[in-house]
């Protein structure tokens, strides 16, 4: 029996996926979020989900959940290439990037001018949190 779907045709997977990558799309550059607190976010609404599939998400946010984002997305900021969600601004809790891919997103968060750690392998969390609906001025 198929998976039940919502208004918009999604099983409960994409329905989630969907949240998460829509999230994450408004990160603005030179900010960042942690897995946890995109979990967090999207649980307020779908009421399941955690770092994990966050994780999970973004993982397939170029093939597997590419569907789900709009037709001519594009990331705002400097790192402007052919991703459509950036996937380097989303970070587990301690700021580091995945770490395949360590040195392409740490060079990318440099690009944004994303504040660093000292010795620049993780975002400084306390300086470049975004939450969303927050005004900038007031979260720096």
């Amino acid at each position: 029996m198929p998976a039940p779907r919502d208004d918009a045709g999604l099983d409960p997977v994409e329905e989630y996926a969907a949240a998460v990558l829509a999230l994450a799309r408004q990160i603005p550059s030179g900010r960042a979020m942690t897995y946890g607190l995109i979990a967090e976010i999207v649980a307020e609404t779908l009421h399941r989900g955690g770092p994990r599939q966050v994780g999970q998400v973004m993982a397939g946010s170029g093939s597997r959940y590419a569907h789900l984002v709009p037709e001519g997305a594009a990331v705002v900021g400097p790192v402007q290439d052919t991703n459509c969600v950036p996937w380097w601004r989303v970070v587990n809790a301690s700021g580091a990037p995945p770490p395949q891919y360590a040195t392409t997103a740490l060079d990318a968060l440099r690009a944004e001018g994303t504040p660093l750690t000292r010795d620049g392998t993780r975002v400084a969390l306390r300086r470049a949190i975004w939450y969303p609906g927050i005004d900038e001025d007031d979260a720096r």
